[in-house]
């Protein structure tokens, strides 16, 4: 069995949020050896809890905005990142572009299906 991945989506309220959380979600459902991580609870999880299971495989982080939010999050828990994919650096090299932080349209699951490619062929550190 081979070692399993992590992917860490960016959960904000930003358009390409939902297109990183989109595309890690089927990532994960077609490849067994990619797991997703709730960044939601690994920010709220203020003693820690979780930071051992977290160390467990390495992470790839799927921001979708300029912040960086993932990787904050992570390194402020002293979990290390492996790979870093910017959903807006990806998208601003596609001629898609994402609107609604609620919906998605046929156009952006174009984008989805860039950025899940991506995230497949990343989780070959």
């Amino acid at each position: 069995m081979k070692n399993k991945i992590s992917l860490a989506p960016y959960n904000g309220m930003s358009p390409n949020g939902l297109v990183s959380r989109v595309a890690c979600g089927d990532a994960t459902e077609e490849n067994e050896n990619l797991i997703s991580i709730c960044m939601d609870s690994t920010s709220e999880d203020i003693e820690g809890k979780n930071n051992e299971m977290l160390k467990k495989f390495p992470i790839i982080s799927v921001n979708g905005c300029n912040n960086a939010y993932v990787n904050t999050i992570l390194e402020n828990k002293g979990i290390e990142v492996a790979k870093t994919i910017s959903a807006n650096e990806i998208l601003s090299k596609t001629p898609y572009s994402s609107k609604n932080a609620f919906r998605l349209d046929d156009e952006v699951e174009e984008y989805v299906k860039i950025l899940k490619k991506l995230v497949k062929i990343t989780q070959h550190l």
